[in-house]
């Protein structure tokens, strides 16, 4: 069997080197030795990289990504959680194709100004009505230095 070093399944699978070792400390996948200073790598991990990758585009957490995999290395998968995180993407393809038709529509709209347009109106009343989803900056506490 023809082991992969870090470099090798870095290039392979166009994951950074920093991002295989992060991966390797929460157990996503595992090296198996050392050739020198760099890791080795069973070929088998480029397969378990692309379920890395998919599961991520997907948008499971690393943790949900982690427990798919057994201790074997096998992979076992949550149905009901694959279901769910399917209608969660239908609902957000719904949305941005909404969004991306409104701004098509406004984009050639022949009214004067957009917001003469009873269209691009409906979509500002629609982002006014819904809470942002976006994630609010973390606030830091700065620590007071003890004299």
């Amino acid at each position: 069997m023809q082991l992969l070093d870090i470099a090798e399944v870095a290039k392979r699978s166009s994951i950074p080197a920093s991002t295989l070792r992060f991966y390797e400390e929460k157990g996503l996948i595992g090296s198996i030795g050392r050739r020198g200073l760099k890791r080795l790598f069973e070929p088998v991990v480029l397969e378990r990289l692309a379920l890395i990758s998919i599961g991520r585009s997907a948008g499971f957490s690393l943790d949900e990504i982690g427990r798919m995999f057994t201790a074997d290395g096998e992979v076992q998968v949550d149905r009901d959680l694959l279901a769910s995180k399917a209608i969660r993407l239908d609902i957000t393809i719904k949305r941005l194709t909404a969004l991306r038709d409104g701004l098509q529509h406004a984009a050639r709209c022949p009214a004067p100004s957009h917001m003469e347009c009873p269209t691009f109106r409906a979509i500002v009343k629609r982002a006014m009505d819904r809470p942002s989803r976006r994630p609010q900056p973390k606030r830091f506490v700065q620590a007071k230095h003890l004299i």
